[in-house]
């Protein structure tokens, strides 16, 4: 037999493996031998035993995490159970998660204590042990204080549980996997039976590591119930923005804010001004005045600029807000008085929580595990990706078209799983320049999964046509002002109308505003 063809044994297993307890864990004191059969010369093992026999692992460890599963009950205890177990409830976590036995006794008190809707402490804990007659059985009183101790914050809860999730499901492949393959050697069952079982088997195991996602109707102050409450809020807060505001009125009265769950792409040519609107749009998040009104928190907003570095973009903020040019500042002409603007700002953007993260060519895996992160220490209200076609795929070898489509899919999937709003910037191919149009959603350069995965898109084009033609003193008049104007044109809409918005855009200071005097805007459902 050659050397590179495996030779499988059934109810084989190295001699001198050690012995393991119910749960998985290696008895220290006890090593077991087991027969080997005969082999062709070249043969390779390959054990297979039932399901509960210590020849599943053979002389590798099972995947577990002690670290994780004593954080994750620690979390509990700390928290007297509260969202913690509400959470881990949630994602079906069970005693039999747990690979420790002494873990998943303690879990299996607190879930008793939580059923009997009793307080979940080290005191409550330690009694409810001793009535099921397994407090030393876990290592007595000494254990729960100490597993109590364990973590500091409750902010890594989702973290440990997630690992403590994973570890388990792995545990169950390979038992599933080894009973299937002890299924298979042996010739007791009909091969369709056995097709059958495998499948169920494996298709519980997927069921299990779902997220439950489904809403019944039926149920008493449920997804009806909160859907009330957010239609009441409506009618009482008439032309009220009941999203993130934008800080342009008329963007406002169309969208009624950025909302949670949504993917926001704003999309030009170079040199339009995306970096810029997509900053002003921080600007207003951060600024709220009718959130500081009803004395709540800033919001936390996080940046990834794959394109700036995170020093110019502050620049830019400054700037903007402080409104003092910026081109005169950066070639040393700034006033005295600039510097005191500067720094008032400077004050203020320091009691705000704008998170930036300026590294380049970044996948969107790792864009994701970032702000999944920062999410769980500090949730997010918003986020902003600067700009989308910069996002490199994971597998470089597919086209640029399906790394797009890939990245796209996957920020509307961050927008739903943070439920909050992400703002991408993109741009456009040069079809609109060539032509001499508006720009159009089938213009987004590299991917069409961009214009089916956005709920908003907005492109931003110079002033084409509108009305009659300026003079020439009043366009030279605009361009010593530094003063260009713009057309934010809402291109898709899910939940509301599409429309154009005339704006002014002020170069010297990366801002965009609203003009003076504006023609009334023209919805299209």
């Amino acid at each position: 037999m050659p050397d590179d063809v495996p030779f499988f044994e059934p109810n084989e297993a190295p001699a001198d493996v050690p012995e393991m307890n119910d749960a998985g864990s290696v008895a220290a004191s006890k090593r077991v031998a087991r027969p080997t059969a005969r082999r062709p010369r070249g043969g390779k093992r390959f054990v297979v035993a039932d399901a509960n026999d210590a020849s599943i692992y053979g002389t590798r460890v099972p995947p577990y995490n002690a670290e994780a599963e004593q954080g994750l009950l620690s979390a509990i205890i700390l928290s007297e159970g509260g969202d913690v177990l509400a959470d881990c409830q949630s994602q079906k976590i069970t005693s039999e998660t747990f690979f420790r036995t002494e873990h998943q006794i303690v879990f299996e008190a607190i879930s008793n204590l939580s059923s009997e809707g009793k307080p979940i402490d080290t005191i409550a804990l330690m009694e409810e042990l001793r009535r099921m007659g397994k407090l030393e059985d876990v290592g007595g009183p000494g254990f729960i204080l100490e597993l109590a101790n364990k973590a500091a914050t409750v902010v890594h809860a989702p973290h440990w549980r997630e690992i403590v999730k994973e570890k388990y499901f792995r545990r169950k492949l390979i038992e599933t996997a080894s009973m299937t393959a002890e299924s298979a050697f042996s010739d007791a069952d009909d091969i369709k039976n056995i097709l059958e079982k495998v499948e169920k088997a494996f298709f519980a195991i997927a069921g299990d590591n779902v997220q439950d996602s489904t809403y019944n109707t039926s149920q008493k102050n449920g997804i009806t119930a909160r859907t009330m409450v957010i239609l009441q809020k409506m009618l009482q807060n008439r032309d009220a923005i009941s999203g993130i505001p934008s800080g342009f009125p008329e963007l406002d009265a169309m969208t009624f804010g950025f909302h949670p769950g949504q993917m926001i792409v704003v999309a030009a040519r170079p040199g339009m001004g995306k970096t810029s609107i997509a900053l002003n749009f921080i600007e207003a998040a951060l600024f709220d005045k009718a959130r500081e009104k009803q004395n709540k928190p800033s919001r936390n907003i996080l940046l990834f600029s794959l394109e700036m570095t995170a020093e110019d973009l502050v620049q830019r903020l400054f700037a903007s807000k402080s409104r003092i040019d910026l081109k005169r500042l950066q070639r040393g002409y700034g006033k005295p008085e600039d510097i005191e603007k500067l720094y008032a700002v400077k004050d203020e953007y320091e009691s705000r929580s704008l998170y930036i993260d300026d590294l380049g060519g970044q996948t969107i895996m790792e864009i994701r595990a970032k702000a999944r992160r920062l999410h769980s220490r500090k949730p997010l209200d918003m986020m902003v990706i600067d700009y989308l076609q910069l996002i490199n795929g994971t597998d470089s070898r597919l086209p640029r078209e399906q790394q797009i489509a890939e990245a796209s899919r996957a920020i509307k999937a961050m927008a739903k799983e943070f439920n909050i709003p992400v703002i991408a910037l993109a741009q456009l191919n040069r079809d609109s320049d060539k032509e001499d149009r508006k720009p159009r959603p089938s213009d987004l350069r590299e991917s069409g999964s961009i214009e089916q995965d956005a709920d908003v898109i907005m492109l931003i084009d110079i002033n084409r046509h509108r009305g009659q033609k300026k003079s020439a003193t009043d366009d030279e008049e605009d361009k010593m002002r530094n003063v260009r104007e713009r057309t934010l044109i809402i291109a898709k809409q899910r939940n509301g109308p599409t429309g154009e918005i005339p704006l002014h855009f002020h170069s010297q200071i990366t801002r965009f505003e609203t003009p003076a005097k504006n023609s009334e805007v023209e919805p299209e459902f």
